[in-house]
């Protein structure tokens, strides 16, 4: 007996949305590793606020990767688990040495810009395969984070500017 003999999916849709869904894992992997990064080496003015929120994403990044590698086994496939398959196949490629404030938001916000992207494009796939279990998932990941990058943009402006 398998999963997917129950779930009432296309076998061959259900493999593709999968196969997008590995994309997004290995992505996901290399951010949460840049995320411990900036974590244990932000500097300066930013240092108190942003090293307590680099923890709280790592924390859910690393918990969001658990909830893309359970999917694709829901669907009938193997997630990836080496470091080594991340970082040949991730769009996102890993980063070190950055400490200023500034470099680390920016870095954070580019990411979640590229994951955005993709989960947008893994939500049209899922719903064109009616697997609307992923579509809520990048429905749900995609509310959380369009909040975030708003947060974060808002936080990085002196508010000054003029319109």
């Amino acid at each position: 007996m398998k999963t997917m003999d129950f779930l009432h999916l296309d076998a061959s849709a259900a493999k593709g949305v999968a196969a997008s869904l590995k994309q997004l894992l290995a992505d996901y992997q290399i951010f949460y590793s840049n995320l411990r990064g900036l974590h244990w080496n932000i500097k300066g003015h930013g240092f108190f606020v942003l090293h307590a929120k680099f923890e709280e994403l790592y924390d859910d990044v690393s918990e969001k990767a658990d909830e893309l590698a359970e999917r694709i086994l829901m669907l009938g496939e193997v997630p990836e688990n080496r470091f080594s398959e991340y970082l040949r196949s991730a769009r996102l490629k890993e980063v070190s040495g950055i400490s200023c404030s500034d470099e680390a938001v920016k870095l954070v916000l580019e990411s979640y810009g590229h994951l955005i992207g993709e989960e947008r494009k893994l939500l049209a796939q899922a719903s064109e395969a009616g697997d609307e279990g992923t579509a809520a998932l990048m429905s749900d990941y995609l509310r959380a984070q369009e909040k975030l990058v708003w947060m974060l943009v808002a936080s990085s402006e002196c508010g000054c500017e003029k319109k």
